[in-house]
């Protein structure tokens, strides 16, 4: 009798980087190779940055996070420098890194997730800022971005 073997679809995150890095090489997709290699640079540097450990699809997330995060502070710099095809260039690699993100919260669904929490933690102002906040990262980790989010519980506590 034959064992029965179960296949999932299941890939993680560093799977999916290496197979999407692949397609964007062979469809000659610049803008995705150069992105991808770049993300795959980063996670290597985390992995061997002081004990050698392998990067949870968690940190894989946190990591694409950081590269979006870069790329957003370059544009803005290209941009006051006068430099639109790079700024353009940025934009166009974190359209390819924010595939790898989990689906972000929309501006209605932060603020009713940050409305909760500010219930919860009795916060009155904003001298309470930073226990909202100290509340909130874990649930939207990933799934907002820190500077919106931090906007918009400033905006709720003045």
């Amino acid at each position: 009798m034959k064992p029965l073997i179960f296949i999932t679809n299941s890939m993680t995150l560093k799977e999916k980087l290496q197979q999407d890095l692949i397609q964007a090489m062979k469809s000659k997709n610049e803008i995705a190779t150069s992105a991808i290699r770049m993300l795959k640079a980063a996670i290597l540097r985390f992995e061997t940055a002081g004990e050698k450990r392998t990067a949870s699809d968690e940190d894989i997330i946190q990591i694409t996070g950081k590269e979006i995060k870069q790329r957003r502070d370059s544009i803005d710099q290209f941009e006051k420098g006068g430099r639109g095809e790079l700024a353009q260039k940025e934009k166009d690699e974190i359209a390819v890194l924010e595939r790898y993100l989990p689906a972000q919260l929309s501006d209605s669904e932060l603020r009713s997730i940050i409305k909760e929490i500010i219930a919860q933690t009795g916060a009155t102002g904003k001298s309470d800022l930073g226990r909202v906040m100290g509340a909130l990262m874990p649930r939207t980790k990933g799934k907002a971005d820190g500077g919106a989010v931090n906007r918009i519980v400033q905006e709720l506590l003045a």
